[in-house]
């Protein structure tokens, strides 16, 4: 992971910049987010090979969260190559500026949240969406491991699941570690694994050690699949 760029954590820009995201997300998907699905998904599944395993554990409808674990800016895509339910994304808000790219997502279903930040925003936005019966995909690890292994379980998806109730679906994603590799024109092989949903009562206002042990619960449900792949792709 060593080409990776030094990551910069905190968005300096006013929360009053991000607020018209939270506001497009919230009225819902436009014809961006197909029409960016059709460019992308034939590339990334004869490039990347993806490979899908457990899709029934993933409800067809009602509110719901994906809590995969995050090695590259392609696992959105892996996730959602197979899922005929559209995703609706919490990302950094760093991804948001260059005019395309920020149009894209804009109008297909991303929502940012300023990492560093009390971004209660972010927060308003996921529960909304998920009152609207919405699937949101939220990353356990709450940014992109940089050491090639998984990371830690942070409390952002904890909180979600206490305060919504939403079933969340725990993903392992396998082989996106390498996808940096594509520069020297070495494109690994992925495979996504969908758990059972977990569930958790419903809890106001759950206190930081309270969402962080729901977080790590659901992330250990993913290291156990990630490390099953692993094992399996390994021979063992």
């Amino acid at each position: 992971m060593a080409d990776m760029k030094p990551q910069a954590y905190r968005d300096e820009r006013p929360a009053e910049y991000f607020d018209q995201f939270h506001a497009s997300a919230r009225k819902g998907v436009g014809w961006t987010y197909t029409f960016v699905r059709l460019i992308v998904s034939l590339p990334t599944l004869l490039i990347y090979r993806v490979r899908a395993i457990g899709r029934e554990n993933v409800p067809k409808k009602g509110a719901l969260v994906l809590a995969p674990n995050h090695f590259s800016q392609m696992d959105h895509f892996f996730c959602g190559l197979y899922l005929r339910r559209k995703i609706r994304f919490m990302a950094k808000s760093q991804i948001f500026g260059p005019p395309v790219l920020t149009y894209v997502f804009k109008h297909g279903g991303v929502f940012p949240i300023r990492r560093g930040h009390h971004d209660e925003e972010a927060f308003v936005t996921a529960f909304e969406l998920l009152r609207q019966e919405e699937m949101l995909l939220v990353y356990a690890e709450g940014g992109r491991s940089r050491s090639g292994e998984l990371g830690e379980a942070r409390p952002g998806i904890g909180r979600i699941a206490l305060e919504s109730g939403a079933p969340i679906v725990p993903v392992a994603i396998h082989g996106s570690e390498g996808v940096r590799r594509w520069k020297r024109f070495s494109f690994p092989k992925v495979t996504v694994q969908y758990g059972e949903p977990l569930s958790f009562a419903v809890e106001e206002s759950p206190s930081r050690e309270r969402q962080l042990e729901v977080a790590q619960q659901v992330f250990a449900r993913v290291r156990e699949m990630y490390e099953g792949l692993a094992a399996t792709r390994s021979g063992r």
